[in-house]
């Protein structure tokens, strides 16, 4: 019954999608042979086996169908610094026709947001082009840990994990300390979120600030049903509907304007949750079929099995356009609010 309604939800929202895209008007069909014949180039901005990976290659069997012309897709693993080196390619480098497209961690479209020095992109010129989920990032800790609730980790030195100092995990991990007032020992350098959580098992850290539910659930569900973690803290710009028991940041904040604004903003990336996204200047008429494809596949009984399968979660879909209003609502924050988050991006601990 929950997949059931998770399925007519995505229905519902991609009939809608279509109606605003003008479905059944001569101005968004009139490149409808575009693509036939043709191959379509999606490119990942990290490296194979992830989940942003799986999600894609899922995304690329079933796209297809729901572009006219049926295209060939096929998909290109671009990893490194943090999806920076696929944005660039995209942004500078890749056809604006409407064959090539790429799915961005979700992170990128914010970099310049936190004064990141390597971004040689406009965000705010990608056209965003959908997404099937949203995320919830949690901070979570091993079982073995002293920290049991969140006043606990502002009472005594929790060591955390991450990957490199200025990866997402990182970044989080000192947004936390900032706005919480948090005691943490970061430990930064694992090679992947793998090695930190075996680290993590094998006692060298408590535990990490940006682990994602979606993740955690497909990754180490043993964790979850032997409580071998616990959840202090979850975060994003919605609560998770199976997270009930654990605090959301956002309520926790209801009374500190400023620290949630700082939340808000800094929670928009989780928002845009595996984000496809094509070049700047993609003819209009192929952006609507690409928006329109996308918003089938995320409705698609089919995907959603796919998805089912290897325990993705695919159930909370976003439109190119609920995505781009993501982006410039962030890019118009106050400048205080801005400011006090590229310090926290540019801060050590």
């Amino acid at each position: 019954m929950a997949h059931f309604k998770s399925t007519l939800r995505n229905v519902v929202m991609a009939t809608a999608t279509l109606l605003a895209l003008g479905f059944g008007s001569s101005g968004v069909f009139a490149q409808q042979e575009f693509y036939a014949g043709k191959q379509v180039a999606m490119i990942v901005s990290s490296a194979p086996g992830g989940g942003y990976d799986a999600i894609a290659r899922t995304a690329a069997r079933h796209l297809p169908k729901h572009l006219p012309g049926t295209p060939s897709i096929v998909v290109q693993n671009m990893g490194g610094t943090g999806g920076l080196i696929a944005a660039n390619h995209l942004f500078n480098i890749s056809s604006r026709d409407g064959l090539t497209i790429a799915q961005l961690q979700n992170t990128v479209p914010f970099e310049p947001l936190y004064g990141n020095k390597q971004v040689r992109y406009d965000p705010t010129k990608f056209n965003l082009l959908g997404s099937p989920s949203q995320e919830t990032a949690l901070l979570i800790v091993w079982h073995t840990s002293q920290a049991m609730t969140l006043d606990d980790a502002k009472k005594r030195e929790v060591i955390l994990a991450a990957t490199g100092a200025s990866s997402t995990p990182a970044f989080y991990t000192r947004l936390l300390v900032d706005i919480f007032k948090l005691k943490v020992k970061l430990i930064s350098g694992y090679p992947g979120q793998n090695d930190q959580f075996l680290a993590m098992e094998r006692g060298e850290n408590e535990g990490g600030a940006s682990t994602f539910w979606s993740s955690l659930k497909t990754i180490r569900p043993q964790w979850i049903s032997e409580n071998k973690v616990r959840l202090l803290l979850q975060y994003g710009l919605v609560s998770h509907p199976e997270l009930k028991h654990v605090p959301f940041a956002l309520d926790l904040l209801k009374d500190m304007p400023a620290e949630r604004k700082l939340m808000e903003v800094a929670s928009a990336a989780l928002a845009l949750g595996r984000p496809f996204v094509a070049p700047p200047e993609v003819p209009a008429d192929r952006l609507a079929l690409l928006r329109r494809g996308f918003a089938l596949t995320f409705a698609d009984k089919q995907f959603l099995a796919d998805c089912d399968k290897q325990g993705l979660e695919c159930n909370m879909p976003s439109t190119g356009e609920e995505l781009q209003r993501i982006v410039a609502d962030s890019y118009a924050a106050p400048r205080e609010i801005i400011e006090r988050l590229q310090r926290v991006y540019a801060s050590r601990l």
